[in-house]
């Protein structure tokens, strides 16, 4: 979350401190051994710098004595060189592409100084199908066809979908098979709200208040048969390690759901929570064997736990408009959020596609 790794465009300076130590080889900290730079850089609670994990060290540079006898930086991209990029997330792959591939004239995220010449830059595959990038790829992007989006505008069904910047393509892009744009913009409206640019766990709120409003509003306009939302809160903060800044992450969300659900109640409509994981449910690294808390061999305190859980995640049907023969199935033990797609579309009154996962939902004669 300091270098390279930004998410939907919220952070290019973070492209830029990549940019600058992997191309470049410029960075505020300069070593000659990797795991001493780590170890330096990473510190502890009563460090100098503060950090303690692992996601916030910031960018370095490996050095060398040159036949000089002076530092010079360690394998930077150079003209002629070959680069593969690969990650999970699409978006993160699209602002490097941008970077490493736009012409001068075409990229005003960031002066780059230096762009190398007759790079051999590919991707692990395309990371977006719709600008093309990167144009060099490995493996061939899958085609995702029938999304549900796609699904709901040709039902004519009229959406709105909100999130902060942070998580914007959860409700978007990655929501509607790894696609840019609208299915119909004639039924769909994406509302972005720009996330803060600061460590999550000094605005453990984000932006959950204005997306609850937006969410709010969007209820009430009559204007949609489906308001689809996304709180970031939980992950994010939780990412951070911060266990008080957790629980005020989490306690907020709560408090704004309500909100939205009590909007719901108004209009007599119908909802669906959940999530795509855990992470603040368990903010301690444990044992494997006697799920313990581990503890740091110096300092003796609790080894925070800033990765994902594997916890089950609940979900929840309800609202006022829900007829009262509707309930969860208990036939479906291996249930998961592939299910998710199939319910939400009954809860619209419609009959999903049969290759999509079972519906959560049934009735009662």
């Amino acid at each position: 979350m300091v270098v390279s790794m930004d998410r939907y465009e919220a952070d290019w300076e973070m492209v830029k401190r990549g940019w600058h130590a992997h191309v470049l080889g410029k960075a505020p900290n300069y070593f000659e051994d990797a795991v001493d730079a780590v170890r330096t850089l990473r510190g502890t609670e009563d460090s100098p710098n503060g950090i303690t994990t692992d996601q916030y060290l910031p960018p370095f540079v490996i050095v060398e004595k040159n036949a000089d006898g002076k530092e010079a930086p360690v394998g930077t991209v150079e003209d002629g060189d070959a680069v593969v990029l690969f990650n999970f997330r699409a978006d993160r792959m699209v602002e490097l592409s941008k970077a490493f591939e736009y012409p001068e004239g075409k990229f005003d995220h960031f002066d780059r100084e230096r762009y190398p010449k007759d790079l051999k830059f590919v991707g692990m595959m395309q990371y977006d199908g719709d600008l093309l990038l990167p144009k060099h790829f490995l493996v061939p992007p899958p085609e995702i066809r029938g999304v549900s989006g796609e699904y709901l505008a040709r039902n004519g069904v009229t959406t709105f979908a909100c999130s902060e910047t942070q998580k914007f393509g959860h409700v978007t892009f990655f929501w509607n098979g790894n696609r840019s744009g609208y299915f119909d913009e004639k039924l769909e409206t994406y509302v972005e709200i720009p996330s803060d640019n600061v460590p999550f766990n000094q605005k453990p709120r984000m932006k959950a208040a204005e997306i609850t409003e937006a969410g709010i509003a969007a209820l009430k306009s009559g204007k949609y048969r489906m308001v689809r939302i996304n709180y970031a809160n939980p992950d994010m903060v939780g990412h951070t390690g911060d266990l008080e800044a957790a629980k005020e992450a989490c306690a907020f969300t709560d408090e704004c759901l309500g909100k939205l659900l009590a909007a719901c109640d108004e209009v007599n409509g119908r909802f669906l929570v959940t999530a795509d994981h855990g992470n603040a449910d368990d903010m301690v690294q444990r044992d494997k064997k006697t799920k313990k808390p581990l503890l740091d061999d110096k300092t003796g305190k609790i080894l925070a736990l800033t990765s994902h859980t594997l916890a089950p995640v609940p979900v929840y049907v309800g609202g006022k408009g829900l007829p009262a023969n509707v309930q969860m199935r208990t036939d479906l033990p291996e249930a998961g959020l592939a299910n998710i797609t199939a319910t939400y579309i009954n809860l619209l009154g419609l009959e999903a596609p049969e290759n999509y996962k079972p519906s959560l939902i049934g009735t009662t004669q």
